[in-house]
């Protein structure tokens, strides 16, 4: 692995609330290994304000998140990703841009937390529970030897990751 951060980009379609998490969890966990990006295939017009308290409470800063368009990525002048993770179904089925660089892709499905109705509690418990099934694949995530990892095994390992969802395989990937 070279001395540089791998850039890590997390797309979802409204880019509001799990890339954006998803984001900001990376570049916690990753202990300086990470850049962590979002952006959206169809971007909403700003970052879900449950999210942003879902950070708060994590000590994790949110000046200057937004919501973005993955065209940015897409872009000549963008950083060349070296990972490209869906966290959405939907951004996973569409067609996504060319990525510079041919970053390795996974599908990391995270149900939708501002998608849930219900009381206030209920939603943030949605969000909290987004948080926390990121958190555990983030960190497993960042703890692969990328060394010491031929492409193949890795793209495997890091697929394997989307697949944990549940307590009781949350440490299967590892």
């Amino acid at each position: 692995m070279s001395d540089q951060p791998l850039n890590v980009l997390f797309l979802c379609t409204g880019n509001s609330a799990r890339s954006i998490l998803a984001e900001k969890l990376v570049e916690r966990w990753g202990d300086g290994k990470f850049r962590g990006f979002s952006a959206g295939s169809h971007p909403k017009h700003g970052v879900h304000p449950r999210a942003l308290a879902v950070l708060d409470e994590a000590g994790l800063p949110t000046a200057g998140l937004r919501s973005k368009s993955w065209d940015e990525f897409a872009a000549p002048s963008a950083p060349v990703m070296d990972f490209v993770f869906t966290v959405c179904d939907d951004a996973a089925g569409e067609v996504c841009p060319i990525w510079p660089g041919q970053p390795m892709t996974a599908h990391w499905g995270v149900p939708d937390p501002a998608s849930v109705t219900g009381s206030d509690l209920e939603r943030t418990v949605a969000f909290r529970a987004a948080f926390r099934m990121l958190e555990t694949r983030i960190k497993l995530f960042a703890s692969l030897p990328f060394a010491k990892l031929e492409q193949a095994s890795l793209r495997r390992r890091v697929q394997e990751i989307g697949r944990i969802g549940s307590s009781a395989d949350e440490g299967s990937a590892a």
